[in-house]
């Protein structure tokens, strides 16, 4: 299963429609977006239309630039699902093997800044909430906007503290693969917490596979 995953759009329509001719090139089964879609909760227009038309699943969280209620309009409004608190399964045939293999995705903003910011313990809660259905999935992907605390990528900026409760969901569920986005300079690192791969996507967006 190929998946591209970005976040930090701010609106920037040009960026969406180079992302989603990218999806298209690359042929990815699903879009992943890791919040900031908006630039304060305007410029909503066409940020996941580009995506559908490229006939793209889409997946959201919202970040410190839209409220959870404008994730949840949009969710709405194109048909996608908003991660925040919830979960997805995603189910790709191994192709050499006659079986299925089970992929479960969830997620929450874990915005702690700004106007749209959660406690650490919401943004926990909601964590738990989401990866609860989808605690047995074969590979598990968690979503958020911010990055983990005490990682390199928090080492990037000195405005955006990482998520200690983001951290703590990481450490407690161990997800194969955890996708953020929220400091620029930082787009692109990846580390390892554990066992579980922690990938800043950026702007630029990240392909990968599972």
């Amino acid at each position: 299963m190929k998946i591209l995953s970005a976040g930090d759009l701010h609106g920037d329509i040009g960026l969406v429609k180079k992302l989603a001719a990218k999806a298209e090139k690359e042929n990815v089964d699903i879009v992943i977006l890791c919040g900031d879609l908006t630039e304060g909760d305007e410029k909503t227009d066409n940020i996941i239309g580009q995506f559908l038309k490229k006939n793209k699943k889409v997946l959201i969280v919202p970040g410190n630039h839209e409220s959870p209620a404008t994730a949840d309009f949009l969710a709405q409004f194109y048909g996608i699902k908003n991660l925040h608190g919830y979960s997805v399964r995603l189910v790709d045939p191994i192709k050499d093997h006659n079986v299925f293999k089970n992929v479960g995705v969830f997620g929450c903003s874990g915005v702690n800044i700004g106007i749209h910011q959660i406690t650490d313990k919401e943004s926990y809660d909601l964590l738990k909430k989401g990866h609860d259905y989808i605690k047995d999935a074969d590979i598990k992907i968690m979503v958020t906007h911010v990055h983990p605390s005490g990682t390199k990528m928090e080492r990037f900026t000195q405005f955006f503290e990482g998520s200690k409760a983001v951290r703590r969901a990481i450490d407690k569920f161990q997800p194969d693969i955890m996708l953020c986005s929220h400091v620029h300079e930082a787009e692109g690192l990846e580390e390892r917490i554990g066992k579980t791969r922690v990938i800043n996507v950026g702007a630029k967006g990240k392909i990968f596979e599972v």
